[in-house]
């Protein structure tokens, strides 16, 4: 099973990657990083991806309150489309309670959404934390 390192690198082999991240969206910060940030700078996309990981998770109209009562999340992953990029937040479930998502930066012109949803959700459900 694959850690953080190795989810990020396999991230990266994505058609249209141009960075990935691991962050915790309680604090805010990048557990792992590779490839770049969009903006360039790792920690301000880590603390504003983290909003709004934050945002749909406790907003009650995005993760209602009878949602993800099991093992699933209320939320699994969030979509932003910019002019020239894709930029995928999947949560990763663990038997506790994770705060922790996966973050890919992806070329909107090279890029697959649909193959990396695919795999963001394949990799979060391999990842080890710890």
């Amino acid at each position: 099973m694959p850690g953080i390192d190795e989810s990020l690198l396999e991230a990266m082999r994505l058609p249209g990657a141009r960075g990935a991240l691991v962050v915790d969206w309680i604090s805010g910060l990048a557990l792992g990083a590779v490839g770049e940030a969009p903006g360039g700078d790792v920690e301000a996309t880590a603390a504003e991806t983290a909003e709004l990981a934050r945002l749909a998770m406790e907003s009650g109209a995005l993760a209602p309150a009878h949602a993800g009562q099991g093992k699933e999340p209320p939320v699994e992953d969030l979509i932003l489309t910019t002019a020239d990029a894709f930029h995928l937040l999947r949560f990763v479930v663990t038997t506790f309670d994770s705060t922790v998502f996966l973050f890919l930066s992806l070329d909107r012109a090279d890029g697959n959404l649909a193959l990396a949803r695919i795999r963001l959700a394949e990799m979060a459900d391999r990842m080890v934390l710890g």
